[in-house]
């Protein structure tokens, strides 16, 4: 994995992930323009599936100043993410069978220089699991402060 564009802090807080992928997507020129200028934002994104095909939706690329109207893309459009057929087939049954969902995580330039983004199959968490990480996380803050102000 190579740099890190965007992450979705969200998904790392309100899921419990179980298996991770890694997918392409297929983009625009101004949208990788976009995406090298850092202006994307993953927080309310979804991953669907439609006909066989998944697709990454809400996921917000903004837009350049310098990009033609012509040129231009949907800031909030769907984008196809490129997977394979017993991926795809192996995520369609955990969200058909088991309740799970599929959710983004990261987005990330990997070492050709190729947008890929990374992808999980993820089951929620309750609201008594999200104050139990909550609490783990300050404890561990507490601690860390403590260590080095001894």
């Amino acid at each position: 994995m190579g740099e890190t564009i965007a992450k979705n802090k969200k998904a790392y807080f309100d899921y419990f992930l179980e298996e991770k992928f890694e997918a392409g997507l297929v983009l625009k020129g101004s949208e990788i323009k976009a995406i090298r200028a850092g202006r994307v934002n993953l927080k309310d994104s979804f991953i669907r599936f439609v006909q066989g095909e998944a697709f990454l939706f809400n996921a917000h690329i903004g837009r350049l100043e310098t990009t033609h109207h012509f040129y231009a893309h949907e800031e909030r459009g769907s984008r196809k993410l490129l997977l394979h057929k017993k991926q795809i087939a192996k995520m369609v049954k955990a969200v058909e069978k088991d309740g799970f969902t599929v959710v983004p995580l990261q987005l990330y330039f990997n070492d050709r220089n190729i947008v890929k983004i990374q992808i999980a199959i993820a089951k929620g968490k309750q609201l008594h699991d999200k104050r139990n990480d909550l609490k783990e996380k300050d404890m561990k803050r507490d601690m860390e402060r403590s260590i080095k102000d001894y």
